[in-house]
């Protein structure tokens, strides 16, 4: 799949214009990672991969519901997987009946429990992990946890193990999911400094100029805007996605982070961005490079994620 940057410069000058707050790569990029996750799975993989959707409490009330008549199976299975990237985002709605716990980890067993739907918390910090980085000498905090690294390693085990279909459903959704997140930059780092130095929650501090109005919202939404009804979006999104490159065989979460972790530094925290909060202005080269680096990781996500699944998914 050949990558067109002349077209990728002027989508990105569009993202400058006006880009929503969203969580993690938004419902569009999530769900390109499935839909690229999706094309490298194993017939026997995507058949067990919707058999444990199904117990989602999404898949009827709302998934099916956004599938317009007539569309065939196969395409169906394609958008269920799809849209079953974005639930642990879904659920952090107010009137979705979880509970709104913090991005800190509690000092309490809910904190790490792995009981299936029947568990409401949002576990809002199983989302990302916060690597401290900083440039200015500042003592670095300890890395909360659990985070999603330890999150995807439970995970990925249980999807393996002989637990039941109920709970597999749950931590199905959950790597779906996280996978996606850690290929995010600023999902897997804080940069810390001596005016934040309890680091800057993954560039939500950093403040800018443009729409959103912060570094990390940017970056959520670099592929584009949309929700979980907006699957033809994600595909279309998805489809002129460059391969995923040699490194797609690396099956480590702890590196992934560590990917995410040196891009964030070497990519996100750049010219025009500065070295305090803010605002800041992005520019055209800063757009264009960042919707380079998203469609890179989110094609890397993707192919990561179906040889996960594929080796685990029992």
């Amino acid at each position: 799949m050949k990558f067109h940057f002349r077209s990728a410069a002027v989508l990105a000058l569009c993202l400058l214009i006006s880009i929503p707050s969203a969580n993690a790569w938004n419902s569009i990029g999530h769900m390109a990672v499935a839909w690229v996750a999706w094309q490298q799975l194993t017939p026997a993989t995507r058949q067990r991969a919707i058999v444990l959707l199904k117990k989602n409490p999404f898949y009827k009330t709302k998934w099916l519901t956004y599938i317009p008549a007539g569309t065939s199976t196969d395409d169906r299975n394609l958008y269920i997987f799809m849209m079953a990237a974005t639930w642990p985002d879904e659920i952090k709605a107010s009137n979705s009946g979880y509970k709104n716990d913090s991005n800190t980890p509690p000092q309490t067993s809910e904190a790490t429990k792995n009981t299936g739907y029947r568990d409401k918390y949002m576990h809002k910090y199983w989302h990302f992990i916060d690597t401290p980085f900083s440039t200015d000498g500042t003592t670095l905090p300890a890395i909360p946890t659990p985070n999603a690294q330890t999150q995807i390693g439970v995970f990925r085990q249980t999807l393996a193990s002989n637990a039941s279909d109920s709970l597999k459903s749950y931590d199905l959704v959950w790597v779906m999911h996280l996978v996606g997140d850690v290929h995010q930059p600023l999902h897997c780092t804080t940069r810390v400094t001596a005016a934040d130095p309890n680091g800057d929650a993954g560039g939500n501090d950093v403040k800018l100029t443009n729409s959103p109005g912060e570094l990390h919202g940017y970056w959520d939404d670099v592929l584009g805007n949309g929700d979980t009804s907006d699957f033809q979006k994600a595909v279309k999104a998805a489809q002129p996605l460059p391969a995923a490159g040699a490194t797609a065989s690396d099956a480590n979460e702890a590196d992934w982070v560590q990917e995410g972790f040196k891009l964030a530094q070497s990519s996100v925290y750049v010219a025009p961005v500065g070295p305090a909060l803010g605002p800041y202005t992005l520019d055209a080269p800063y757009a264009s490079s960042s919707l380079t680096v998203a469609q890179q990781q989110i094609a890397l996500a993707g192919a990561r994620l179906a040889s996960l699944l594929n080796t685990n998914l029992k």
